[in-house]
């Protein structure tokens, strides 16, 4: 049977696994994708996508080296430059562009256009694609693997990298075990068309329930986000349209205004950190290796500083003659990134679990500490730098 051979397979052709093998290819490694599906085609009247990815400006940094960013801006995205949160109305954070003396914070993107937008940049790359494709067995060959997909088809490689999300095959079939929990939230996405433009102002209310928040799209388009008790979230997706119209307008904030639900979707919340991200001739990147609370829309992001940093550990060593896909190679990538992930994780849970509590003193103090934010100048704005990756 014909085999293919590569320097490296990406496993997942997502939004963080196609990123990456386009840098990787960029760097003149020979790369394969495997995806389940390739991306479907944009249509400029269908509604927006349900899932919606906050990209941040060095994310979008990342995507113009990528050369994926102008195909995004050709589809559709919009800039945000203010972030507002509060509990009470007289304890309010509002971080802005302007403040970092940027142009935006970083830009709203819908996920399926986000990959279409790197799936095209793969297809006018020298990248291997497999798709559609599922992986049946990996197994180590020759110093490196070998790849089985369900169709008998077979490609080796020196390196497999799973970018295939939190439930990674790549993970389970090597072995590499994971560390987590469930939180006691669910989330629902609900699309919205406004009665006015949707602005470039993100905002989250948090209540003792949970944050209720708005994503600003292009036009009069917006994403809501309503974290709630798992039992509570499921009776709200049972209701029909006018009836979860209703609940919102009841529970979300008066700013939100007249608007019209145009469809739903929820999922439960859950942290997940693979106890590693290498083995030899192995890594993680992405929900591969971390799961995180969606609180701060920090996921895809983080997955591009793994793709970053990855990039530059695997061209530094080639270009210094050392073999690439070791395990002490690859560990220098884990170090990177690992202590990064954890503390972004750590930050999102002090903040879900202070914030998810009813007692009246700590009510008190997080909303002094919100006061605080606002008033701290220096110290709020490289939070923001921080959470950006700048």
């Amino acid at each position: 049977m014909h085999q293919t051979h590569v320097d490296i397979a990406v496993v997942g052709g997502g939004m963080v696994g196609a990123a990456l093998a386009s840098g990787l290819t960029q760097q003149g490694f020979q790369v394969a994708v495997l995806e389940r599906d390739a991306p479907p085609a944009f249509h400029p009247e269908a509604p927006p996508d349900i899932r919606v990815s906050a990209i941040g400006c060095a994310s979008v940094a990342l995507l113009k080296e990528l050369e994926a960013w102008p195909a995004v801006m050709q589809m559709r995205c919009a800039p945000y430059r203010r972030l507002e949160t509060w509990e009470w109305q007289t304890a309010r954070v509002q971080f802005t562009a302007q403040s970092l003396g940027l142009p935006e914070l970083g830009y709203m993107v819908e996920n399926s256009v986000l990959q279409l937008a790197l799936w095209q940049r793969l297809q006018q790359q020298a990248v291997t694609l497999f798709a559609p494709a599922r992986l049946s067995a990996l197994a180590q060959y020759n110093g490196g693997w070998r790849l089985t997909l369900e169709d008998g088809r077979q490609l080796t490689a020196r390196l497999v990298i799973g970018a295939d999300g939190a439930n990674s095959q790549v993970r389970q079939l090597t072995g590499i075990g994971i560390q987590g929990w469930n939180y006691s939230q669910s989330c629902m996405l609900i699309s919205v068309e406004l009665e006015h433009e949707a602005g470039d102002t993100t905002w989250q209310h948090f209540t003792p329930d949970g944050p209720h928040a708005l994503l600003p799209l292009y036009g009069r388009w917006a994403s809501l986000v309503w974290y709630d008790s798992p039992a509570r979230i499921r009776q709200l997706q049972a209701l029909a349209p006018e009836q979860l119209q209703k609940e919102i307008a009841r529970c979300f904030p008066a700013r939100l205004g007249r608007f019209r639900v145009q469809q739903a979707a929820s999922f439960p919340l859950t942290r997940r950190h693979a106890s590693r991200y290498v083995l030899p001739g192995v890594a993680l990147v992405g929900d591969a290796a971390h799961t995180i609370n969606p609180l701060a829309g920090q996921g895809v992001n983080l997955g591009y500083r793994d793709v970053d940093a990855l990039i530059d550990v695997l061209t530094t060593a080639r270009n210094q003659a050392e073999d690439w896909a070791s395990g002490p190679v690859l560990l220098r990538y884990q170090r990177q990134r690992q202590r990064d992930n954890l503390l972004m994780q750590s930050g999102m849970d002090f903040f879900y679990f202070t914030f998810s509590n009813r007692l009246p003193p700590l009510r008190l103090l997080r909303n002094v500490g919100l006061m605080a934010a606002e008033r701290a100048g220096v110290l709020k704005r490289q939070a923001l730098r921080y959470a950006l990756g700048l």
